[in-house]
């Protein structure tokens, strides 16, 4: 006998049918890896009865078009991973940017539909980063689209910003040393409003949801009141990268998905001599100061993502995002060895899974598949810490080729946007 069965068969000693009618429906994606073989170890067993679903509440469909909004510098490549392999289980067809938009939906201009890759339409899935337009995504998505995003504290959120952009944003580039506390000391002396990848510099959150990073919350309250109103008005979760397990739970509950639909590998995480330790207090503050928009919205959304939590059941919230982590760390060891590390790019012998560097201040960390693994199992694995880029460009393909798309030369667009952070500017090149 199959090991679920007799572990059903011991439960309903002590459990009434209704109890086990909800372990059969939430161990349904378990017994389907029973089926397919060895996966089994790689997934904890019953993970939905952690936060069981309201007893009036009837099994639904795993929710299939969701619209990610990847805002900068809060572990949206790893969701927005998480988001591409979960498409490709269930073969959706995932929005993509048009080549002239490289792999952002031409960022930092208004999100337009003309932005998306024909051969990725009409999708199921949006992940890629974009500057929110509603009027534009509604015209692109279904009806029924489940839209979410992510935020995160603002000090560190700058901090992480400062760093990696350092290179490209011109407010950043004029600091002496690229020291973060001169920039936060006297920011109007290097910030110019308006200039390229300014955005990066002041209320970055705020820019990426459609907003405008200019205004600030100490002259004008209603303007910050009134920007949480739209971002409610549209998403259905707003994500806390501090909280990033219980996040994870809330989006699985509210997309009616598994547990392992949303099992991860950290990506795009900079090495630790790339980024502050701990971000001293003074620090904060003024980083919070410069950047009072983003910190307004984070404080409201924080409260009321906890409020969402408690609606949920902390307790059981609590011990599925300890599941879901203890799971991941399994599947990692599953496919990157006994103590899997993240590495420096130069020792990533796997091409597909090395990171782009955004500049050689910085580096950018990843896994690496262990030498002589092949099949299935190191397909998963090779998925699971593929970074945003070749990720990209490999759901492209195979999205062009399942659509019978000829490869020939891309239209394009008229007035196209200036090219996205790819590569060093041409000054810095070659010091």
């Amino acid at each position: 006998m199959p090991p679920i069965l007799q572990h059903l068969q011991q439960a309903s000693k002590m459990m009434s049918r209704r109890k086990i009618l909800l372990l059969v429906l939430g161990c349904s994606t378990l017994s389907l890896l029973i089926h397919q073989g060895a996966q089994l170890s790689w997934y904890p067993k019953l993970f939905p009865l952690s936060c069981p679903p309201l007893q009036n509440s009837p099994p639904r469909p795993k929710h299939m078009t969701v619209a990610f909004l990847k805002t900068h510098k809060t572990a949206g490549t790893t969701v927005q991973n998480i988001l591409f392999r979960f498409a490709e289980r269930h073969n959706l067809t995932v929005a993509l940017p048009h080549p002239s938009c490289e792999h952002q939906f031409c960022y930092p201009r208004n999100f337009s539909a003309h932005f998306v890759h024909p051969a990725t339409r009409p999708p199921h899935v949006l992940a890629s980063h974009l500057r929110f337009d509603r009027a534009e995504l509604e015209r692109l998505m279904p009806p029924g689209t489940v839209y979410v995003t992510i935020l995160r504290e603002p000090a560190a959120m700058f901090e992480s910003l400062f760093s990696y952009y350092n290179q490209y944003c011109p407010a950043f580039r004029r600091v002496p040393n690229a020291s973060l506390e001169a920039f936060l000391r006297a920011p109007e002396a290097y910030y110019r409003a308006g200039e390229h990848f300014a955005m990066f510099a002041h209320n970055t959150l705020a820019y990426d949801l459609g907003g405008d990073n200019e205004r600030s919350p100490r002259d004008d309250a209603a303007y910050l009141a009134g920007l949480i109103r739209q971002v409610e008005e549209v998403f259905s979760l707003v994500m806390i990268a501090e909280y990033f397990d219980e996040s994870l739970v809330l989006l699985r509950r509210l997309l009616a998905w598994d547990l392992d639909d949303v099992l991860y590998a950290k990506l795009n995480a900079r090495a630790a001599s790339s980024r502050l330790a701990a971000i001293p207090a003074a620090l904060a503050r003024a980083a919070r100061t410069w950047n009072a928009l983003d910190a307004g919205l984070y404080d409201h959304f924080n409260a009321t993502f906890w409020r969402r939590v408690a609606s949920a059941g902390r307790a059981c919230v609590e011990r599925e995002a300890r599941e879901l982590r203890e799971a991941s760390e399994r599947l990692l060891r599953r496919c990157f060895g006994a103590e899997p590390v993240l590495r420096p790019a130069a020792q990533i012998r796997t091409k597909q899974l090395q990171p782009w560097q955004p500049s050689r201040k910085v580096d950018i960390m990843g896994y690496d598949l262990p030498s002589g693994g092949a099949g299935p199992a190191t397909e998963t694995c090779l998925k699971l810490a593929m970074p945003e880029v070749q990720y990209s460009s490999y759901l492209l393909r195979k999205q062009k080729r399942r659509g019978g798309v000829r490869a020939r030369p891309e239209p394009v667009l008229d007035n196209p946007p200036p090219r996205p952070i790819r590569a060093l500017p041409r000054g810095l090149q070659g010091h």
